[in-house]
């Protein structure tokens, strides 16, 4: 989930993107030298694992509901008594319906989903919008030491940087895991003025960032539309 930070500053807002508009003087470049995710020891950056407690926790407690509940009526027949009328109907309809009845692929189709919705839990970090950062180098037990920055917390500091620029109106930065993306509004100077000079803070401002990932920088600059 990329974050998303939008504070204009003057009366006009930033028109949402369709595209470039004949009717306005627009640039867009990206800054080259995205590094690798690499941090300054040398070790591939790892993103943040999520602990994912509330998949496991309802899975944990739908399992023991039914195990307890399927262990109570074997031991019952066990013990004489007659099975449960939901389990001999299971029973019945598993034996008698076709596999290509109706009821029976919907019922495949939600179990698979879900098998694939807990594999794909199973084997991604989750926590997108945490960003590694780098990890310190040259002090003494700090190797283990691992930092995140929130991406919103990122655009918003990109966000308060762009404002600085002699000209800009308004900003709205987008931060990913590989692009920053900025989009502002300038109502006056000329635009590849502008542009430079976004070019030139954010650039600074991203790599002081500290992540482990140096993201491409793409900045757009526009005129804000008249009336």
């Amino acid at each position: 989930m990329s974050a998303n930070t939008w504070r204009p500053t003057g009366d006009s807002d930033l028109a949402p993107d369709h595209g470039p508009d004949p009717s306005t003087d627009e640039t867009q470049t990206p800054s080259a030298g995205a590094t690798a995710a690499v941090d300054e020891s040398g070790r591939s950056a790892r993103r943040f694992w999520s602990a994912r407690r509330i998949p496991a926790a309802i899975v944990a407690l739908l399992s023991a509901a039914a195990t307890g509940l399927l262990l109570y009526d074997v031991v019952s027949v066990r013990a004489g008594r007659s099975a449960m009328q939901w389990r001999r109907r299971l029973a019945e309809e598993l034996a008698t319906r076709p596999l290509d009845d109706i009821w029976m692929i919907v019922g495949a189709a939600v179990a698979m989903v879900i098998g694939l919705w807990f594999f794909v839990l199973a084997v991604t970090p989750g926590l997108r919008r945490l960003l590694p950062m780098r990890s310190p180098t040259g002090t003494p037990g700090t190797g283990e030491v691992r930092a995140g920055l929130d991406r919103r917390a990122a655009a918003l500091i990109l966000r308060d940087r762009a404002m600085r620029v002699s000209g800009v109106q308004s900003a709205r930065v987008t931060v990913g895991r590989r692009k920053v993306k900025a989009r502002t509004q300038a109502h006056f100077r000329n635009l590849d003025e502008v542009r430079a000079d976004l070019n030139a803070e954010l650039g600074e401002a991203v790599t002081s960032l500290g992540l482990a990932r140096q993201p491409t920088l793409a900045v757009r600059v526009r005129r804000p539309k008249k009336g």
